[in-house]
């Protein structure tokens, strides 16, 4: 269960995941069910990378959608077990889904959901978290990095019964091609949903600074979301539109061809689960600055595979952008131990360890 598929307009970080990892156990063989919300025009039935979707609700009502669609239609179906996907409100499946429960954490908002949503969808999703190591205390954790498993154990979640899976990142189709060359001036690049909370407001800031100690770097903003105008506006307030691009949308194909031929990635929100543009990124041996705050700590290795900075500090954000866009040797060195990292974590090791914690759930409940 889980509140996306990869199909869905809003679908991010999570659906990558999602459909990564157990479309892969579909390959291997499992018989497996995803349950999530629709949107307008979404067929109610589909079939995709091998799992059998079903979408009831929309984005703010799946809460209460969800749980009715499954003891009306899925009740009965033979699930060894269920799967609650936690990237936005919980579910509290095992108050009603009569299986064993394996709880999937990407991140937990906790106050940062007041930097995103209004003041009383953010108090409520505060809210909703707060009963989450009560409700889920009998049941086997998969968190998806170190960050969100210490937030988890914070909050009052037993470690023992937490697992840390990491994210994975498509080392085949993410990868260096020395026939790309990187572009011929010095360019940022952002690429993700164009969010709030994401921080992308941050590095507009660090151009305009790096504008005004004489650089001439540009930033390229790659994504979609709702947080665009903000953006746009922030842009013409600093007058540096003409340093700043804003692409929309972008194909996978030209995804890969950014972070190919972007001299560093950057992303500057205050909370990620893990941070799979990172990793995209240094699979193509582009070097990250990121802020130092969970999941991108964990995605990026300070001085290895590029910086960490506090977060909201744009002096430090910019200072590190410029070490790396005017040391040649420095970005080559940072590109090629983010290359070496990456290759540590594929998708396929990640569907292998959750296979296993699953079956491993299975026998402890």
């Amino acid at each position: 269960m889980n509140w996306q598929d990869r199909q869905n307009p809003q679908a991010g970080g999570a659906e990558l995941h999602l459909h990564e990892v157990f479309g892969r156990l579909a390959a291997l063989g499992h018989n497996v069910t995803l349950l999530v919300s629709a949107w307008p025009s979404a067929p109610a039935r589909t079939e995709l990378d091998g799992m059998h979707v079903h979408r009831t609700g929309g984005r703010h009502s799946f809460a209460v959608a969800g749980p009715r669609y499954y003891r009306r239609h899925l009740g009965a179906e033979r699930f060894d077990l269920v799967v609650e996907d936690l990237n936005k409100v919980p579910l509290f499946s095992p108050l009603w889904a009569g299986l064993p429960v394996v709880l999937l954490v990407h991140h937990l908002f906790g106050a940062t959901a007041f930097a995103e949503a209004s003041a009383p969808l953010a108090a409520a999703t505060w809210l909703l978290e707060r009963p989450l190591p009560r409700l889920y205390r009998k049941v086997p954790v998969q968190a998806v990095s170190r960050s969100t498993a210490d937030d988890l154990a914070a909050r009052g979640f037993e470690r023992s019964r937490i697992t840390v899976i990491e994210n994975g990142v498509d080392l085949v189709f993410y990868s260096p091609d020395p026939a790309v060359q990187r572009y011929d001036m010095p360019v940022v690049l952002y690429l993700g949903r164009l969010k709030r909370y994401k921080g992308v407001d941050l590095l507009v800031r660090a151009i305009a600074r790096l504008r005004d100690q004489g650089s001439g770097a540009r930033l390229i903003i790659a994504g979609q979301g709702d947080a665009r105008p903000a953006i746009e506006e922030l842009c013409r307030e600093l007058d540096v539109g003409d340093r700043v691009e804003l692409t929309g949308f972008v194909s996978e194909e030209r995804k890969r061809d950014l972070f190919r031929r972007a001299w560093v990635h950057a992303l500057a929100s205050p909370k990620e689960g893990w941070g799979i543009s990172n990793m995209e990124a240094a699979a193509c041996g582009t070097p990250t600055v990121a802020s130092d705050s969970p999941g991108l700590r964990d995605s990026v290795r300070h001085e290895q595979t590029g910086f960490l900075v506090p977060h909201g500090d744009v002096a430090a954000l910019a200072t590190s952008l410029q070490r790396i866009l005017h040391d040649p040797a420095l970005r080559d060195r940072l590109g090629a131990n983010a290359r070496a990292f990456a290759t540590g974590y594929s998708w396929d090791r990640a569907a292998a360890e959750t296979e296993a914690h699953l079956q491993r759930a299975l026998h402890v409940q």
